[in-house]
């Protein structure tokens, strides 16, 4: 290979590579498998050690990926006590013992091998003292992670206090977040009923869930930790990695217990076609075997390379895949109008269960692996649940074979499909007309994270089909004698149902705006414009001007939402669900701002609240107060409640400013205490619970 060639491929290779970093940890879809990544950072590898004067400090081989998004408004970025790095990889047993012999060359001396499961999750750094949670962190790009602390708080095997004795007084703990198999299919059929794209395995959705900007849904999905490494620096009473993990575990730590002390390289073998098999027992996904020189003395002899320990190796399980013929191609249409297309396979049997079809996501990907009807292609499972085309047997390609054309109509009622700009997927616009659609859209509606009314598939197909149900606020016009029509339905099915929908007018106004569907406004957004607006009327008289400069929303939502107001079909559905008696507003009244009992006050919100702090804050505007986000001398009081900033604390005590309680709060004001719930927000930066603050 000549140099010029060499610098091509490897111009070409870094892109790709750092393209897919960015779709693997930032936006949580990768789009090749770990396999063929991994093939694609040794082959640069290859060329910068054949071409040295070619290699750069800033290679995506001298760098681990970033889970760091772009924008930093939503979390608070902190540095890693220790670099977080990433490990090498192996498919091979042969490079095991070539990481072997290595090692034996510089330690000298026998040593055993710590070997363990490697979860497929995202990775976190927590950071104890004094036997008390202090502080999580993504892994980030390696040296600065996104601290997540408030939603590691609703994983329910993480302790926010040690038991025991002996551990150290200030340690870091690294691991992984996992999204069991059982919680991942749950979590994939509600986005699938509320016309959100699934997510395609189990990491992605535990990274994605991490990220989440309201902690009390992260708690909802079931994630779980493991933790297996704590840096040396941090435990120099302990001779051995495997020893200090049992200490952990001891300490009321999540650590697995499948780990295994080999004394030899045979052993290690042994463990590795063990897991091989028996992970595939496991509820949780595994990718490999991690193998670690367990004396933590030879590790620091051992040392590290700018990514990755010298100590330590993977062994990675190649994904299970199979090969079968494409027999048709459908078009899917979803509850947004969003067109689908799935591949109809010849059922092969992976992983456990047998694959008739797989989501080839849209019109560009179809067109990117030129897949046809009668193609051999490639499928992987792996640990990733839903099915995935990961390639396309050209050899095995039918002559005459043509390629498939994506429709120009609506598959369901042949309106003409429509593409808007910088969107990957094709929609059916006849929201009104087309009977896929209005069916998803009643489904989503009465959904558990919408109006959480009990109602399955095959109930909104029956009550369709018989015109009993056309648009949401019909169902607040069911009779009793109609729910009894419907196949199998007895009394206290029918019952039960009109209870769920009497029920459901309760619902506060978040989830009302979320249910009622409009594109691209999912139940984050829905919740962020519930408290800015306030009302369905106000938010329904906001210019585009005023939509597009909230934080996060972008002129697509923005001009979702600004043509979903002027529908006047959409108008008049609004009106009989509100005269419905659904909540179409905060339950916050206040009296005139300007002549109100906090007018003339600056007040500084710190703590967990039986409301949300965006609402405390909310109050403190309505009646007559301003909000601060620092304390000082013109601070009249700070609204604390539970667990409030330390640092506002301390600054309030040296300035004399009074802490004033929630419910002194509320008699100050005249207003009602809310209903408790947990609201913990990761985006105030001061707040931690007590024992999770940096002093």
């Amino acid at each position: 290979m000549t140099k010029n060639e060499a610098i091509k491929e490897i111009s070409a290779l870094r892109k790709q590579i750092e393209e897919n970093n960015r779709k693997y940890y930032v936006e949580n879809a990768p789009v090749v498998s770990d396999y063929d990544y991994d093939r694609m950072l040794q082959r640069l590898a290859e060329l910068e050690a054949q071409f040295p004067e070619l290699d750069k400090a800033d290679s995506p081989t001298h760098h681990v990926g970033s889970d760091l998004q772009e924008k930093t408004g939503n979390f608070v970025r902190r540095a890693h006590k220790y670099p977080m790095l990433s490990l090498g990889n192996t498919y091979n047993i042969s490079e095991v013992e070539d990481f072997a012999a290595r090692a034996g060359k510089i330690i000298d001396t026998p040593f055993t091998y710590s070997c363990e499961l490697k979860f497929d999750g995202a990775g976190i750094s927590l950071t104890y003292r004094n036997g008390e949670l202090l502080s999580a962190l993504t892994r980030g790009d390696g040296t600065v992670g996104d601290d997540v602390t408030a939603n590691i708080l609703g994983i329910s095997n993480i302790p926010r206090k040690l038991k025991g004795k002996g551990y150290p007084e200030h340690f870091e703990i690294r691991g992984e977040i996992l999204m069991p198999y059982d919680s991942f299919e749950r979590l994939n059929n509600e986005r699938e009923v509320d016309g959100d794209e699934p997510f395609a395995n189990p990491r992605n959705a535990a990274s994605g869930s991490l990220k989440l900007l309201d902690s009390a849904e992260v708690a909802s999905r079931g994630l779980i930790c493991t933790l297996y490494h704590i840096p040396s620096e941090d435990i120099p009473m302990f001779e051995g990695h495997f020893q200090a993990l049992d200490a952990a575990a001891s300490w009321g730590l999540p650590v697995s217990a499948d780990r295994k002390l080999c004394n030899s390289i045979e052993e290690v073998k042994d463990y590795i076609n063990y897991w091989d098999t028996e992970r595939k027992k496991l509820p949780y996904p595994t990718d490999g075997v991690v193998i670690k020189i367990n004396s933590l003395d030879h590790q620091r002899r051992l040392g590290y390379t700018a990514k990755s320990p010298r100590w330590a190796v993977a062994y990675k399980f190649k994904a299970e895949e199979a090969l079968t013929r494409v027999l048709s191609i459908d078009y899917q249409v979803g509850r947004t109008g969003a067109v689908t297309p799935v591949a109809n396979l010849e059922p092969v049997f992976l992983s456990g269960t047998m694959v008739k079809r797989s989501t080839l996501n849209n019109a560009d990907l179809m067109r990117a692996m030129d897949i046809r009807v009668g193609d051999m292609v490639r499928v992987e499972k792996g640990g990733e649940i839903i099915p995935k085309i990961t390639g396309v047997e050209l050899s095995e390609r039918m002559p005459g074979s043509l390629v498939p054309v994506f429709p120009t109509v609506c598959p369901d009622c042949g309106t003409p499909l429509v593409r808007e700009e910088e969107q990957a997927k094709y929609y059916c616009p006849n929201s009104i007309g087309c009977r896929t659609q209005i069916k998803g859209r009643l489904l989503h509606f009465l959904s558990r994270k919408a109006m959480n009314v009990i109602c399955g598939e095959a109930t909104i197909d029956q009550l369709f089909e018989r015109g009993y149900v056309r648009k949401p606020s019909d169902f607040y016009r069911l009779s009793r004698k109609q729910l009894l029509s419907l196949e199998g339905w007895k009394d206290k099915m029918a019952d039960r149902f009109l209870d769920s929908l009497e029920q459901s007018r309760k619902v506060s106004f978040d989830k009302v705006l979320f249910a009622i569907g409009i594109r691209h406004v999912g139940q984050t957004t829905a919740a962020m414009l519930a408290r800015r607006f306030g009302s369905m009327e106000a938010l329904s008289k906001a210019s585009m001007e005023e939509l597009v400069q909230i934080e996060d929303i972008g002129e697509i939502v923005a001009a979702s939402l600004f043509n979903y107001f002027r529908n006047p079909q959409e108008a008049e559905e609004l009106q009989r669900l509100k005269d419905a008696g659904l909540q179409f507003s905060m339950e916050i009244v206040a009296p005139s701002a300007q002549d109100g009992p906090l007018s003339g006050m600056t007040i500084v919100v710190s703590g967990v609240f039986s409301r949300s702090r965006d609402e405390m804050k909310d109050l403190v505007i309505s009646y007559g107060g301003k909000n601060s986000s620092g304390v000082s001398n013109k601070t009249s009081f700070i609204l604390a409640g539970e667990k409030p900033g330390p640092e506002k604390v301390r600054k309030a005590e040296e300035l004399g400013v009074r802490l004033v309680s929630e419910a002194e709060f509320y008699d100050m004001i005249g207003l009602a205490q809310a209903p408790a719930q947990e609201t913990i927000d990761p985006e105030d930066e001061d707040y931690y619970p007590e024992s999770l603050f940096d002093m």
